[in-house]
């Protein structure tokens, strides 16, 4: 160990240290400098759509120059990547610990809602995107972001199993068709990222809990009715 004294006598730290401290905070810088510009971007994204979006705006709200951005990055496709696959393998994660954990399919399905509705503030930028910008993303050469369709079909999947099973042993009405009834629900979580404010009335936490209420307990009193006209 390369261990040296001060004209003091005493013992500096090992240079060997010294070096090995700077590069892991250097590392750590980096790493910080990274996700922060991703998330720079995604407000960006989500603000004015990914498309209108140009590499300079991202590196003028960041405060560096257009050259610097891609010290990290090698296209704005990378960052917007980045992005959703964080957003979708926090969503598709959680969804398959609920279903592995078992369940009614009632109790199932609330847990799916309260998930969904969960990721309204944390992923609220990358819903955004995904709503704005999925055809344009889709529609880009080669296969980068296949991942969105196979992560939307194995979303589908769950809940559509779920209706299902909840149909096969009662608990839900055997009259609705389970694959609209999933868009619905779905639509309805994702919508809310439009209006939803943080610091409001509710959470999400509580407008899940609301959500899950109108969802199976429904809105109408008494005896139930179908009204066509």
């Amino acid at each position: 160990m390369n261990t040296r004294k001060n004209s003091g006598g005493a013992t500096t730290t090992p240079v060997k240290r010294q070096r090995t401290t700077k590069r892991a905070a250097s590392a750590g810088s980096a790493s910080e400098r990274r996700d922060h510009l991703v998330r720079l971007a995604a407000d960006l994204f989500a603000r004015k759509g990914f498309q209108a979006t140009t590499v300079r705006e991202i590196a003028e709200e960041a405060g560096i120059l257009s050259g610097s951005l891609y010290h990290h990055f090698d296209s704005k496709e990378t960052i917007v990547d980045e992005v959703l696959s964080t957003f979708l393998d926090d969503l598709v994660g959680r969804y398959r610990a609920v279903l592995e954990q078992g369940g009614d399919p009632r109790s199932v399905l609330s847990e799916m809602v309260r998930i969904g509705f969960s990721t309204l503030e944390p992923h609220r930028a990358a819903i955004t995107v995904m709503q704005n910008d999925w055809n344009y993303l889709r529609s880009l050469p080669g296969d980068r972001f296949d991942y969105l369709v196979r992560a939307e079909d194995e979303v589908e999947r769950m809940w559509v199993e779920q209706i299902k099973r909840g149909q096969a042993v009662g608990q839900f009405r055997p009259d609705v068709d389970p694959k609209l009834t999933y868009r619905m629900i779905r639509d309805s979580i994702w919508v809310a990222v439009r209006w939803f404010r943080p610091g409001g009335r509710l959470d999400t936490g509580g407008i899940a809990e609301h959500y899950v209420t109108v969802l199976f307990d429904g809105l109408a009193t008494g005896e139930r009715t179908s009204q066509r006209g």
